[in-house]
């Protein structure tokens, strides 16, 4: 008799989860169990990554409506139909639920419906609609996601998440939305396309914290010509619910009314509820989980991976996080995850994409050169659309290797996992120089900048 009934139980049904779970199962042989209280596809399928793409797709029609009419198409006056965009993205991600339900079911892994807590190091509680039941396992994987923070406000009741933005049943017309990180953006960017009047409000005194200055800076300008209204260095104070929405109070006492108010200051690491600390996982100050290079926490037989760990929240990352664990723990080649050079992409209006260091970082330890382009995209000229392309890489001066690639304007996204490639090769701006372009798009300027700027110019 096996003296377990699992040889790993997943507490999360997320994409590193999931990946985790039935790589172990499909190509190790081994038993594997998921446990989930909500939808299988987590975050990203559900909740972020993938409804709000389509919705950005969604918004964007917009703005080609109106380019249209410079390549002499007469397209008339475009309705909108929230209603019927938040249907057809529902459809798509009940598809998606069900591609992951098969891919589980052909690995042979089961599904257990309901909330996992551990119990101890190798028992996991399962509470469900049929009641509770306990299982156990030689190994636990942690995978249960992040989940959107708010801050204790007067009024804060009032306030949706990225949650709550993507199953609204109408669209508001005017919409604050608090924070600037890629969620605040990528949201302002979606509501704005769509007609809303939007404001950002942001205690900084610029939006993508972390990213590079002219990232910021580029985006920052974009948007605001777009018509999204950014209040920089400025904080919520109270919301207060009223006949016609919602009234802000902000720090200078200003009001703004608005039909909606959606909070982005944050994820925090979903840990409560899970039995951890009782079971003697160590947590950081945060309630992340704290793991070693190839994920096991401080109990020997319990792992964790994906946003609960708090190290790089992306679904990729957690996949890489998934297989390097099925590895490590059945296939005999302790694996970890090298999370340099990440090329990342926040679905914006316009897009960005990044990958490698930003200039204040690269600056730290190297001698830098800087290349930079700023131009209007070809798809605009006929257009008259006033929406501009930046492109800015950085280069080691001694070394000749580039460090960071950062751009803003179309297809940002597309570019930069080939840029990605690139970096961690450790492409150095020659072999750049000697890549013939394709003519005529943009991506050819990765391959053409030639000429760096001066040491003033790269500092303002």
């Amino acid at each position: 008799m096996p003296q377990y009934d699992y040889d790993m139980i997943t507490i999360g049904g997320g994409s590193g989860g999931v990946r985790a779970s039935r790589f172990a199962a499909g190509q190790y042989g081994v038993k594997t169990a998921v446990v989930e209280n909500m939808r299988i596809g987590g975050t990203c399928v559900m909740r972020g990554c993938v409804p709000k793409k389509l919705l950005v797709y969604g918004a964007h029609f917009a703005e080609d409506f109106e380019d249209a009419a410079g390549y002499g198409w007469d397209t008339g006056r475009p309705t909108f139909d929230w209603p019927r965009l938040i249907a057809n993205k529902n459809k798509e991600l009940d598809r998606l639920e069900g591609v992951y339900h098969r891919l589980l079911r052909d690995a042979g892994v089961d599904e257990l419906t309901g909330t996992g807590r551990v119990v101890d190091a190798h028992t996991v509680e399962v509470s469900g609609p049929d009641g509770t039941r306990t299982c156990t396992a030689k190994y636990i994987l942690i995978a249960t996601g992040g989940w959107p923070s708010l801050p204790d406000i007067p009024g804060i009741e009032h306030a949706i998440t990225s949650n709550e933005a993507l199953d609204l049943a109408q669209m508001p017309a005017r919409i604050a939305i608090v924070g600037g990180g890629y969620i605040a953006v990528e949201f302002a960017g979606i509501f704005n396309g769509l007609g809303a009047d939007t404001h950002i409000i942001i205690r900084a005194e610029n939006i993508l914290r972390g990213f590079d200055p002219a990232v910021r800076d580029t985006l920052h300008d974009e948007m605001t010509k777009k018509g999204v209204s950014i209040h920089q260095e400025t904080t919520v104070q109270s919301i207060e619910k009223t006949a016609a929405g919602f009234s802000l109070r902000l720090n200078d006492d200003d009001i703004l009314e608005v039909d909606a108010v959606m909070y982005a200051t944050g994820r925090a690491p979903n840990t409560k509820g899970v039995g951890l600390e009782e079971a003697g996982v160590q947590l950081t100050a945060k309630g992340a989980v704290v793991v070693d290079d190839h994920f096991k926490t401080s109990i020997d037989s319990i792992y964790a991976l994906g946003d609960v760990i708090d190290r790089v929240q992306l679904t990729p990352v957690a996949l890489a996080e998934g297989m390097a664990v099925a590895h490590t723990l059945f296939g005999g080649k302790p694996t970890t995850v090298d999370y340099a050079d990440i090329p990342t992409a926040v679905f914006s209006t316009p897009p960005v994409g990044t990958v490698g260091l930003t200039e204040d970082e690269a600056r730290k330890n190297h001698d830098v050169v800087i290349y930079q382009s700023h131009f209007r995209p070809m798809k605009y000229t006929l257009s008259g659309r006033d929406e501009h392309t930046m492109m800015k890489m950085i280069v080691d001066k001694k070394t000749d290797r580039v460090l960071g690639c950062h751009m803003v304007g179309l297809d940002a996204a597309e570019m930069t996992q080939a840029l990605g490639i690139a970096l961690k090769a450790g492409a150095t701006k020659a072999d750049f120089d000697a890549t013939i372009g394709i003519h005529p798009t943009a991506a050819e300027e990765w391959v053409t900048m030639r000429t760096p700027l001066r040491e003033a110019e790269a500092a303002e």
